[in-house]
């Protein structure tokens, strides 16, 4: 089946008269023989205009122009005629330029500031860039060079040279481009391998940028040698030379902006549906949209705006009735531009505060696309005291200054998970702060999809989840429990990371440098990190390593810590890195997250909105102690503009502890420096210190005092608190309100450095993969404890399960021997009306090692069976276990449909009409349970004849990981082929249609009477 989403564009295109973006003129024709390239020759004239050289070869002239000590712009006229179509749309004012000086030698011209000298070799003309004390930065290989379509440079690749950058490059980016040929321009393909929202800039590990001051696409190979070239018969490139990847950044954003500092209700998580108009939901209004909103309330879950007219062809009404009844539940309003932005002066007086740009923004061109981003912010903050804030799924250079970039229409599946991971993350080393994708897309989805993407997801700044274009509405609310339990919980801890994330949102502003991070840019000395060891992570932050699962499993292999050491988030188990986990285990509800420690975290706890926050809130700090470490929170009203004129204020967190082992940790918190409007002049203030040792005393001028549960610490004023049994240990302290305009310390006695007193002696809780339980019948479960440096005495292993569920406690394990795993087997019967699939279990193991109590937690994840089959049974009746498909959901009694359950049409093969069977669409997997009850497996398998002769597949069954029949390849052609597998004593039976010429069109595998015979 043809994609929907490019059948969509290129109908889209059509209607914006974009045709030619995809063809061009007299496309069907043969390609003309392109024309020879001309290199620039020998140097015939020189002069110098304060910091502007002038270097003539022939007909062709040379201007480099400097616009800081390392910041420096080179054009090439081939006709000796300048020009500049992008004009002052890009590149900002940059103030004066510095003071140069020149130099002729015998065969070149040194051109120099106090940082960098360009040497313009004279025969031909080359161009070299050195730093002050004689380093090559980067050198031509060539000089530049032209045709009739482009303009070119080559420069010299160095041996262990690393490339970054050209924007948002879907499933790369954050790992180096080295060898590879990127392309920079408008394609509308927003899946895989494709490049919205490019810019035309890349980085070298080198230490230099080049950004290519231009409208034109750009095409960047990274071979050696390096060969850049731009679409146009002019050269015009601005260069860096910079202290790394992060320096290199902040002078690409300084010629080009900064990123904007976005409203605190933009970087919570937004929603998007139409509802005027609505072909796919029926007739609604746009008030409807007030019910959405209340749905968000009801479930506890922050959401920050609302996007109310986005589909085609949806219009809106009743835009400040709207507007206010969002308000009042804590949102703002949002318009899709599909219909430009004309009106928006008064569409923001009623309300509006969000802008989302449609693809027409780009139609005309980059600067029509760059433009439309300018006119919607200017058009918010021209209109109310907001700032700006835009979405945009095509851009340029520049685009940062105004707007989050957006990945695009895509489908909620694994693979869409997996390559969005390094397309954000690397859009990143273009000075993109804000880059997102829909949550689970706008197509397809499913539960599970939907809450692994939307648990990664909330680490990114900004993103939002839409609906209208999948079969179903996609709020985290509306695939019941336990997703909407996981996808409140992963919420409402984003809502309290705000914080931490919109400090790191204020630094974008100076720095350049977003908050999602490819490992390289914290890491650049570490040979890992440039590599695909580290392509499916990310971190966010200095602090927080994010690495998502993007498989339907409950586990996750390959996950590189680098230097340092790390914590896990959930467990609180501490890694020395560099170092690379497998078998991380990672059922539903977990999010693979590690925590490098030192790292000290402001938090806003407890909170559905940012406007649930008070004058008597607390402010929390999240502390992994190792040494002297530090971080500044930022703050300012959330809302309006005031900061740009100095209203706001900072606080710095000071944590002194030990390196590692035993000592005494200070935390020192400043004074708040600055104000603006709603500032609080007191607050309380609540730490989390992860010791894994409980101190001897917790000092806030004088003692405070120790808290023995729980329940007391909850309802003290002030106090201190050692949780033995969350992570490890962590101690928890709460201060009465205190001045913000004085800075107190807290000091904790006799304590430890994250990991314990002694951590190398911690023991590790874990269970074996693949465990199984039966509803309402007793079982075990199998828990090992791995002791470490030291013998483990007394283990005691305790479950948490799900509710409804017996747990019979295991006898206590009197010694673990050094380095030696001692497996416990625990006594647990689900509830009998346990749902069928995956369900998390914790094991919390007590024990004494090195003369000290201590405690390790392990989340995992058990299977709960069905009640196998007992007699002859149809394979679609049966609970599927797992439910992969190429295209939509797989059908029972159906053929494959849209992305719709239940909207395929009769099962027919070969003319035959069936009544029971399953409709799928390669590459597919169904997982059914027999638990040895069936010896036969019957069905008759083809291509659906509503395909009319198009697909190619191949049917397979498979049983507890042998495969037990294959079929031949299967066309739309093809004969029905019968199936009769012997399936005796198997347990788990997957039926797979596995796609075989690589187009997957038209793939609709039927098993038609799909039927076990079971006794």
């Amino acid at each position: 089946m043809q994609s929907s989403t490019r059948i969509r564009v290129v109908a889209v295109a059509a209607l914006l008269g974009l045709v030619a973006v995809f063809a061009g003129p007299g496309s069907a024709q043969a390609e003309p023989a392109a024309p020879e390239a001309t290199t620039v020759g020998d140097v015939s004239g020189f002069s110098a205009d304060g910091s502007v050289y002038h270097l003539r070869a022939g007909s062709a002239e040379a201007r480099v122009s400097f616009v800081t000590d390392e910041t420096f712009r080179i054009e090439l006229a081939p006709d000796g005629t300048f020009s500049d179509p992008t004009g002052d749309d890009i590149v900002l004012p940059q103030g004066a330029p510095p003071h140069t000086r020149w130099k002729e030698r015998s065969d070149r011209y040194e051109l120099s500031t106090g940082s960098v000298t360009l040497r313009a070799y004279k025969s031909p003309l080359r161009f070299e860039l050195h730093r002050a004390d004689g380093s090559l930065v980067w050198s031509e290989a060539k000089g530049l060079s032209w045709d009739g379509k482009r303009t070119t440079q080559t420069l010299a690749r160095g041996a262990d040279e690393q490339f970054y950058g050209a924007g948002m490059q879907n499933g790369r980016g954050n790992t180096s481009h080295r060898d590879k040929t990127v392309e920079v321009g408008v394609d509308y393909n927003w899946n895989d391998g494709g490049h919205p929202n490019s810019v035309p800039f890349y980085l070298s590990s080198a230490g230099y940028g080049v950004f290519r001051n231009t409208y034109a696409p750009n095409t960047y190979a990274f071979t050696d040698p390096v060969t850049t070239s731009a679409q146009e018969q002019r050269f015009d490139a601005y260069y860096f030379a910079g202290d790394g990847a992060k320096d290199v950044i902040g002078q690409y954003t300084k010629l080009t902006g900064k990123p904007f500092l976005p409203p605190v209700y933009g970087m919570e998580i937004g929603d998007a549906d139409c509802y005027l108009h609505n072909a796919n939901r029926g007739e609604r209004h746009t008030l409807d949209a007030l019910k959405v909103a209340d749905g968000y309330v009801e479930h506890d879950m922050p959401n920050g705006w609302m996007l109310v007219n986005d589909g085609y062809g949806c219009g809106h009404e009743d835009l400040a009735e709207t507007a206010k009844g969002l308000q009042d539940r804590g949102m703002q309003l949002g318009l899709w531009t599909q219909d430009g932005i004309g009106k928006i002066a008064d569409q923001v007086k009623a309300g509006q505060r969000v802008a989302k740009l449609d693809v027409a923004w780009v139609g005309a061109g980059y600067k029509f696309a760059l433009d439309g981003c300018k006119d919607a912010y200017k058009g918010i903050e021209d209109n109310s005291d907001a700032r700006g804030f835009t979405y945009a799924p095509e851009s340029w250079s520049g685009a940062q200054r105004c707007g989050v970039q957006w990945s695009g229409d895509q489908y909620g599946t694994w693979d869409y998970i997996r390559w969005q991971i390094p397309t954000y993350a690397g859009a990143t080393m273009s000075g993109l702060a804000y880059t997102t994708g829909d949550v689970d897309g706008i197509f397809g989805g499913s539960a599970k999809t939907y809450t692994r993407d939307l648990q990664w997801k909330m680490f990114l700044g900004t993103t939002m989840t839409m609906d209208g274009w999948a079969a179903s509405d996609k709020q985290p609310f509306r695939y019941g429990e336990p997703y909407t339990s996981i996808n409140r919980d992963y919420l409402k801890l984003k809502e309290s990371l705000l914080p931490y994330q919109y400090s790191y949102a204020h630094e974008a502003t100076k720095t350049g440098v977003g908050m999602v991070r490819p490992l390289v840019l914290e890491y650049p000395d570490d040979p890992k990190a440039a590599t695909g060891a580290a392509k499916y992570e990310f971190m966010s932050g200095e602090d927080f390593l994010v690495a998502p699962v993007y498989q339907d499993s409950t586990h996750r292999d390959g996950i590189y810590l680098p230097k340092g050491t790390w914590i896990d988030y959930w467990s609180g188990r501490t890694y020395q890195g560099p170092t690379t986990v497998d078998h991380y285990s990672a059922p539903l509800d977990t999010l693979p997250l590690f925590v490098k420690a030192g790292a000290s975290v402001p938090m806003w706890p407890g909170i559905r909105s940012y406007q649930d926050r008070t004058a008597d809130s607390s402010l929390a700090w999240d502390i992994y102690p190792q040494g002297a470490s530090s971080f500044t929170l930022y703050e300012d009203d959330g809302v309006t503009r005031q900061h740009r004129d100095g209203r706001y204020a900072t606080q710095r967190a000071n944590v002194d502890a030990p390196v590692r082992g035993v000592g005494d940790i200070t935390v020192n918190i400043g004074e708040s420096k600055g104000d603006f409007t709603g500032k609080q002049s007191r607050r309380p203030y609540e730490f989390s210190v992860h010791t894994g040792s409980a101190p001897s005393a917790v000092k806030l001028d004088g003692k405070l005092p120790r808290l023995g549960s729980e329940a007391a610490y909850k309802t003290a004023k002030q106090g201190w608190w050692y949780d033995r049994d969350d992570r490890g240990g962590v101690v928890r302290i709460k201060t009465a309100p205190l001045s913000t305009g004085k800075e107190f310390s807290v000091k904790l006695e006799d304590t430890s450095a994250v990991g314990g007193k002694n951590a190398a002696a911690t023991a590790v809780v874990s269970a074996p993969e693949g465990q199984e339980l039966g509803a309402g019948v007793a079982g075990t479960v199998a828990v090992d404890v791995t002791a470490g440096s030291a013998d483990v005495t007394d283990a005691a292993v305790g479950l948490d399960v799900p509710e409804g569920w017996q747990v019979t406690p295991a006898s206590t394990v009197d010694r673990i021997p050094a380095g030696t795993t001692r497996r416990v087997e625990v006594a647990v019967t689900p509830a009998k009306d346990a749902t069928a699939g995956e369900a998390r279990i914790t094991a919390l193991a007590r024990y004494r090692v090195a003369g000290e109590s201590r405690t390790t937690v392990q989340r995992f994840a058990a299977a709960v069976m069905p009640q196998p089959p007992t007699a002859d049974t149809w394979a679609s009746d049966l609970v599927w276990l797992k439910s992969t498909n190429g295209y939509g959901p797989a059908e029972r009694d159906r053929s494959n449909g849209e992305s719709g359950a239940t909207d395929g049409h009769t099962l027919t093969l070969a003319g035959k009409t069936y009544a029971k069977g399953i409709g799928s669409h390669a590459d597919s997997d169904i997982e059914v349970y027999l638990g040895g009850r069936c010896t036969a497996f019957t069905a008759d398998v083809g291509i659906d004849d509503e395909i009319n002769g198009y697909g190619e597949v191949a049917f397979s069954v498979e049983a507890d990981g042998k495969v037990l029949w294959t079929s031949p390849k299967v066309t739309g052609a093809s004969a029905t082929v019968p199936v009769d597998v012997d399936v005796t004593g198997a347990r788990h039976v997957h039926l797979k249609v596995t796609d075989t010429n690589g187009s997957k069109t038209g793939d609709h595998g039927d098993w038609a009477a799909a039927r076990f015979s079971c006794s």
